[in-house]
């Protein structure tokens, strides 16, 4: 039997840049670094500090003087992994792992570990390894000890031969192209997922919110579905959907989301984005905050600032909804309760008491009342552009063909309808179908997640 693996050591760092004019609030931001420490199994936190900077030093990022007094701190814990909650460049990362003698992981390092330890569908594998690929072939510039080594050829013909540097982002760029490929067919298969789901279209509320904020808490309440929920950050990294019914009776769909973060890596932006097209498609997004976490505003910022990246409509409704009152003094629970009954805009709750969901989900039934409706059409042959529209946006519920065309039942939300009112304002009838959006014609059926 073989002995069991030590955790390694770690020791965290936040490098407060004093010249950052938009740099996070220094303690919250290491308290952060090291919950990221603390997602990581096998790792052993034995302490963070916040290192104060006037300004990056290029070739080291600290000063000489901070780098003899972090070297110490390090030997004093036995920490044999440093974590720099900020952005390392490679020349930095060599260097600094030579001075300390440990090895050194930056906040998108860090982050990719995580992802990819937490990964559990095969989209989210691919992705994560995809991001992880990306993020290594930028630490190949300067970052390697053979970089004078070359092979192939004698250089006499065509220059030298392939460098090792080349021959190593050459092998990574084989690697992206067949992951590209994997990944396009699983991204086809939740597309059928979609394409079957869209027969019923249930409107879909979409969860997101910072790590940590209390989501799948709110999910599972709300679905009865049994989502791992635990307080660390990116507790949830695989989407996860469930059918929900709201007090009028409406069914919706509900999608759990990965956490976002400030400073979120680049290269999970863009990977992770066809994972979170049923943000991209909601009808409502509930954006979940922490309203107990001392750097709530921040939070909602970076999430904001994320959901920008991705192109999420602006025009989908947005519901604010503050989560964890039941952790607040009872004086800031008092105030929230307050604005809860006044304020039309805020939505209290407790995701963990249930206090205050009934509330919001009438809120997103009044909602949904608005913005989704069923509609008659009635195109000709020479629409056969609006009729094609309609099939790839999913909101055909009903289609008969005429002798002049097509007189089609569609179920959509005002942004879609806006959308092909705009396209195609010709194929608009002059006066709406009288059908309510909870139609008797309308087809019912079972929704399964996929999970």
């Amino acid at each position: 039997m073989g002995e069991e693996r030590s955790a390694t050591r770690a020791f965290v760092l936040h490098p407060e840049i004093k010249s950052n004019q938009t740099r996070r609030h220094a303690a919250s931001a290491l308290e952060e670094g090291m919950s990221l420490a603390r997602a990581l199994p096998e790792l052993e936190l034995v302490g963070g500090q916040v290192v104060s900077l006037p300004k990056v030093h290029a070739g080291k990022l600290f000063g000489k003087g901070k780098i003899a007094e972090i070297d110490q701190w390090l030997k004093d814990a036995e920490a044999g992994l440093v974590l720099i909650d900020g952005h390392v460049s490679p020349v930095q990362q060599r260097n600094l792992e030579k001075e300390w003698g440990v090895k050194l992981l930056d906040r998108t390092g860090l982050i990719l570990e995580i992802f990819s330890d937490r990964a559990r569908t095969r989209e989210g594998v691919l992705q994560v390894e995809m991001a992880a690929l990306t993020y290594q072939r930028t630490r190949l510039v300067r970052a390697w000890t053979h970089l004078e080594r070359q092979r192939g050829g004698l250089g006499f013909v065509g220059g030298p031969g392939e460098t090792q540097i080349e021959a190593d982002r050459r092998a990574i760029d084989i690697q992206l192209n067949n992951l590209k490929k994997q990944l396009s067919k699983v991204v086809k298969t939740r597309e059928l997922h979609r394409k079957a789901r869209a027969k019923v279209p249930y409107p879909i509320v979409a969860l997101v919110g910072y790590t940590n904020a209390g989501k799948s808490t709110l999910f599972n309440r709300l679905t009865g579905a049994d989502v791992f929920a635990k307080d660390m950050l990116f507790a949830t990294l695989d989407p996860t959907m469930r059918r929900v019914e709201l007090p009028s009776g409406e069914d919706v769909i509900m999608s759990d989301t990965v956490g976002f973060i400030s400073e979120l890596p680049t290269q999970l932006v863009a990977s992770f984005r066809a994972t979170l097209e049923e943000v991209l498609e909601a009808d409502i997004i509930l954006h979940v905050r922490d309203v107990s976490h001392p750097q709530s505003a921040e939070q909602k910022k970076a999430v904001l600032d994320t959901l920008r990246q991705l192109d999420v409509n602006p025009d989908v409704p947005m519901i604010e909804v503050l989560n964890k009152v039941d952790l607040l003094s009872e004086e800031d629970a008092g105030y929230l309760q307050a604005l809860n009954k006044d304020d039309e805009g805020v939505f209290a709750i407790s995701a963990v008491t249930g206090e205050g969901l009934d509330r919001l989900l009438g809120t997103v039934s009044e909602i949904l009342k608005g913005s989704t409706r069923t509609m008659t059409l009635s195109l000709d042959w020479a629409q056969g552009a609006a009729q094609s529209w309609l099939q790839r946006e999913g909101v055909i519920v009903d289609d008969k063909q005429t002798e002049t065309g097509w007189t089609i039942d569609v179920r959509w939300s005002a942004i879609q309808q806006a959308q092909f009112e705009k396209q195609f304002p010709d194929a608009m009838p002059t006066v709406e179908a009288d059908k309510s959006d909870k139609d008797e014609d309308a087809p019912s059926g079972e929704y399964h997640p996929l999970d």
